[in-house]
């Protein structure tokens, strides 16, 4: 598969990892929008989050535990942090591969 975040999972492609379990990848984003800039991703490749299938539901429970555990990691659990989906050309999602952006350490605006 050409995924990049598919190439990142298997070690193909170097990340700064801040997270990792048996179903979930955390790392930083290479182009951080804020102070805390982490995106996480599950290790199954869903192209977004309108491939959900019934038989993925734990596994976004796992991604949301991850979420939490990342925040901690990074500290933004304490200050408040944004978690972003993109879905589609018109949700601007540039990978094709379901994530979230964990995005914080400093006071964020809402620009929709």
């Amino acid at each position: 598969m050409d995924c990049i975040f598919c190439k990142i999972v298997n070690g193909e492609i170097p990340s700064k990892k801040v997270y990792e379990d048996d179903q979930v990848y955390a790392f930083h984003d290479i182009s951080p929008l804020a102070p805390v800039h982490v995106l996480v991703i599950p290790k199954k490749h869903l192209s977004s989050v309108l491939a959900i299938g019934e038989e993925d539901v734990e596994l976004i429970g796992r991604l949301h535990q991850a979420i939490g555990k990342v925040a901690k990691e990074t500290g933004v659990d304490e200050t408040g942090f944004r978690i972003i989906s993109n879905t589609g050309t018109h949700g601007q999602q540039t990978v094709p591969h379901l994530h979230y952006h964990v995005i914080g350490g400093r006071q964020l605006e809402w620009k929709a």
